[in-house]
């Protein structure tokens, strides 16, 4: 009778540690660029109803996020808001190569408070003065590195650079210009309509900074992985399309 009652509680045992390890491996972790957030949050859901597998995802500038990854931080999916992050991930081994392909592409707009006077580029150097231009930094946040490209090929780097006011991502920006804290910000046209104390003041043109696309890869560890496999066939599919086009995102070129 005892080793009966062992035998049942050894084997309940294997069968709670196998159960809970097949359970945890039936979610899915991406990280993803700040700008994507609402996009991705709304794809994890319609993927979460299709599958059964749990997504969960974090959200930041994408620089930070491809450190992690490249730390070997337990991510399955690298979602980055420009190429080079994805390329310094790529080069330190955090992604699997074969699996990266452009996902998202974007436009950059200027932004300013709905209840202020409009700001547009041309009257940028002189209505900022003495006022805050919120973006993200320059040096680190994709945004901020197409924000700044633009900046330099309309001529208006040296006239604002001091006024900048450098955010961690790109929401940050969006959030300072929502409260009022600053004059004008520049930030991607799906971040806009989400603020809605602000407006859109002015876009900058497509050919004064990078094109902003967004590649996508599974990591080293998601390669590994047939849910995060599931979950980039479905960012990639035709359902997951149509839902980034109602969030403001267009459908870059592949190289």
């Amino acid at each position: 009778m005892r080793r009966t009652f062992i035998g049942f509680i050894c084997g309940l045992s294997l069968w709670f540690l196998t159960g809970v390890g097949a359970f945890a491996a039936e979610r899915v972790l991406v990280f993803a660029a700040a700008s994507t957030t609402d996009a991705i949050n709304k794809a994890s859901q319609l993927f979460e109803r299709e599958s059964g597998i749990k997504v969960i995802a974090s959200f930041a500038g994408s620089g930070a996020l491809a450190k992690q990854v490249i730390a070997g931080a337990p991510a399955d999916l690298y979602l980055s808001a420009n190429v080079k992050w994805m390329d310094h991930a790529e080069a330190n081994g955090g992604i699997d190569a074969d699996s990266r392909q452009n996902l998202l592409a974007n436009r950059l707009v200027l932004i300013t408070p709905k209840d202020a006077p409009p700001i547009t580029l041309k009257t940028l150097s002189t209505d900022l003065a003495g006022h805050r231009l919120a973006m993200g930094d320059p040096d680190h946040v994709p945004a901020g590195i197409y924000g700044k490209q633009a900046l330099e090929t309309l001529g208006l780097w040296k006239d604002v650079a001091q006024s900048i006011a450098r955010m961690p991502n790109v929401r940050s920006a969006l959030t300072l210009v929502d409260r009022g804290e600053a004059a004008a910000g520049i930030v991607y046209r799906t971040d806009a309509p989400i603020a809605p104390n602000t407006r859109i003041s002015d876009t900058f043109p497509a050919d004064s900074h990078a094109p902003i696309v967004y590649p996508i890869a599974l990591t080293t560890k998601g390669a590994q992985t047939p849910e995060a496999r599931q979950f980039l066939q479905f960012l990639t599919g035709e359902k997951a399309r149509a839902l980034f086009a109602k969030y403001g995102f267009s459908s870059p070129a592949q190289p």
